[in-house]
């Protein structure tokens, strides 16, 4: 059988990526895009795909990407029908860089995947690890990775289901999130689809199916809704497109999980988009127009109170504005608006491209530079590493605001302790509590978009072990486990059954397989039972306290009186000059029983605090809650 001759269809793939250039670029510039095409088909010559196609048409379609849908320059462009040679095939950087020059060279090392014999953690996060030392010179390659693994995605049906779910993971978690970042809307919303078709078929499938079944049901009546939306906007002179979008199968699945709710019972499974021309015009004069435009609408329809979301003055931090309102149609059902102009539509699909001054550039390089370069040199195990990858570049964010009204970007379910540490390194190290909209709130506690937020700080406050569950932003995480660990370490481990304290009678005891060392109080029954077992693992440890504060709970009982608790909380409060943590009372018959919660520094410390509340008039008895039998 004849083999197929492929050679008219690269041909005119290639001659596409031509046209689209020749408009933007000089022709040297378009002789050296043909050049490096050139290259790339003979180096290529010999491979084939998965499919059976010639190799070259994949660096054709990353290279299509990068010039019609990224519209990145000639460099770039070049660089994307380039980006495999070095790996694949017998050239060289060296070869490169004596054909196209020095900075066509620099981005194809940078998205060419070094070879080691032993990988820091594992091949994927290394390759992860050299992309983002990359991103921090320059974004172009980024956005060249970026269009390679969208087209990988677009191809992925011919890969076995393994390697379907290798590649889809990492687009799912790293490189979806991380277009989003970039303000790459539509290259976000593609690869999580492409990547969720694939990592759970039967589901896409479902909702896939569930989504064009409700958009044929509700066609008429929503096409009967834009109608009059762009009638009523014509009436007042403005000439509108409207349009219905649904949300695609990702993001329904996402906000089920979300809310809980079934495809049937979730609202907004579409939007309608209401997008305007406007040529040349300033932002103020595009945000006139959209207030018009709601002015307009909100007249003719009624709207849902509190149903505005304004991007147009707080943006996302990916760049995305327009103006969203809820509007009851006809039918009975609350439709929600995107109002926008032609210039946001376009940034929201080019994101940082869509201005293409290299100061903007610039900006985002930036913005992402000191983060970057953390990450990329903290010696994590690969998925701390990745971890830390995903809260940076969160897929939603919300606008918070200080009590001088600075907008302040925080990831979806950030806390007041992700808050205060983006203000500044010192209020997050020494944040004690907070106002939230001007209510008292916990630094633990979680913020929601358009919170304002006060941070009170005190500088006796330092970050502790359970602030790190209590933040989701690498910030603040980083901020903290530097702290944590920049303090003296003990050499051992307090038992988590007896918990002792500093000044107790303790014993330890040494795992020679960890060679760890665990401290346990010396009638704690573990302590009796290891004693039996292991007696020659038993060593003398030298307890001492520090400026550590260890949990302890006190039981009182004593005879009701008037103005017992007063004299309690006084004892504690004022003479002992201690804080508590809690303090519960019961009474009955007469009798109070009150367990008090606080925290010591010692053994010594806790007798004495015991000793002074047993001083008290009509208090019976003091003990100390047991941690165990």
């Amino acid at each position: 059988m004849q083999e197929k001759d492929y050679t008219p269809i690269i041909e005119e793939r290639a001659q596409k990526v031509f046209d689209i250039m020749s408009s933007r670029v000089t022709p040297e510039e378009l002789r050296n895009i043909r050049a490096a095409f050139e290259l790339a088909r003979k180096a290529h010559a010999k491979q084939k795909r998965k499919t059976g196609e010639p190799y070259i048409l994949h660096p054709i379609a990353v290279a299509t990407i990068a010039a019609e849908e990224l519209m990145l320059d000639s460099h770039p462009v070049m660089a994307a029908f380039l980006h495999d040679v070095v790996e694949d095939t017998d050239y060289t950087i060296d070869d490169i860089e004596s054909r196209f020059g020095p900075d066509v060279a620099f981005l194809v090392k940078v998205v060419t995947k070094r070879k080691k014999d032993k990988y820091q953690s594992t091949k994927q996060v290394d390759n992860f690890r050299q992309m983002l030392d990359s991103f921090q010179y320059d974004i172009r390659a980024m956005l060249i990775k970026l269009a390679d693994r969208l087209h990988n995605m677009r191809t992925l049906s011919s890969m076995r289901p393994d390697k379907q779910m290798k590649i889809a993971g990492e687009t799912d978690y790293f490189y979806a999130p991380l277009a989003n970042r970039l303000g790459l809307y539509h290259v976000k919303t593609e690869l999580e689809n492409l990547s969720f078709r694939f990592r759970c078929p039967h589901e896409y499938e479902e909702l896939h199916a569930l989504i064009r079944s409700d958009e044929e049901m509700q066609r008429e009546r929503l096409a009967r809704f834009c109608h009059q939306i762009k009638t009523t906007l014509l009436a007042e002179g403005i000439n509108a497109e409207v349009r219905v979008e649904y949300r695609a199968p990702y993001s329904i699945w996402r906000k089920m999980a979300k809310f809980g709710d079934d495809f049937n019972h979730l609202k907004y499974r579409h939007f309608t988009d209401v997008i305007f021309p406007l040529k040349g015009a300033t932002p103020a004069q595009e945000k006139e127009m959209v207030l018009k435009i709601y002015s307009i609408l909100t007249s003719h329809f009624k709207e849902k109170p509190g149903g505005i979301t304004n991007y147009i003055d707080s943006p996302k931090e990916n760049g995305y504005q327009s103006f969203h309102v809820k509007l009851l149609a006809d039918f009975g059902r609350w439709q929600e608006v995107h109002i926008s102009s032609e210039r946001m539509i376009r940034d929201s699909k080019l994101g940082c491209v869509a201005d293409r001054t290299e100061d903007n550039i610039q900006r985002w390089i930036e913005k992402f530079r000191g983060v970057l370069r953390d990450l990329v040199h903290q010696p994590d195990s690969g998925t701390e590493f990745i971890d830390k990858i995903v809260t940076t570049f969160y897929n939603d964010d919300i606008m918070t605001f200080t009590t001088h009204g600075k907008p302040v970007v925080m990831p979806q379910k950030a806390t007041v302790l992700d808050f205060a540490y983006e203000i500044s390194p010192e209020t997050g190290q020494h944040a004690k509590y907070a106002r939230i909209n001007n209510f008292l709130a916990s630094i633990k506690d979680r913020l929601h978009r358009g919170d304002v937020v006060e941070i009170f700080t005190d500088p006796a406050t330092e970050p502790r072990e359970d602030w790190l569950n209590s933040c989701v932003t690498y910030k603040a995480k980083k901020a903290i486990s530097d702290y944590l660990a920049s303090r003296p370490r003990r050499y051992f481990e307090r038992c988590p059954v007896c918990n002792p304290i500093p000044g107790e009678e303790v014993v330890g005891f040494s795992d020679p397989d960890t060679s760890s060392l665990t401290v346990h109080k010396r009638d704690c029954p573990t302590a009796i039972r290891l004693a039996s077992q292991l007696g020659d693992n038993i060593v003398s440890v030298d307890y001492e306290p520090d400026q550590t504060l260890y949990p302890e709970t006190i039981l009182v009982t004593a005879v009701d009186r008037y103005h017992l608790f007063i004299d309690l909380v006084e004892c504690i409060t004022n003479q002992l000059g201690l804080s508590m943590d809690s303090f519960n009372t019961e009474t009955h018959d007469s009798i109070v029983t009150c367990t008090i919660s606080l925290g010591v520094h010692s053994f010594d410390e806790l007798q004495s605090i015991m000793k002074q509340i047993a001083a008290i008039p009509d208090v019976d008895t003091v003990h100390r809650a047991h941690h165990h039998p």
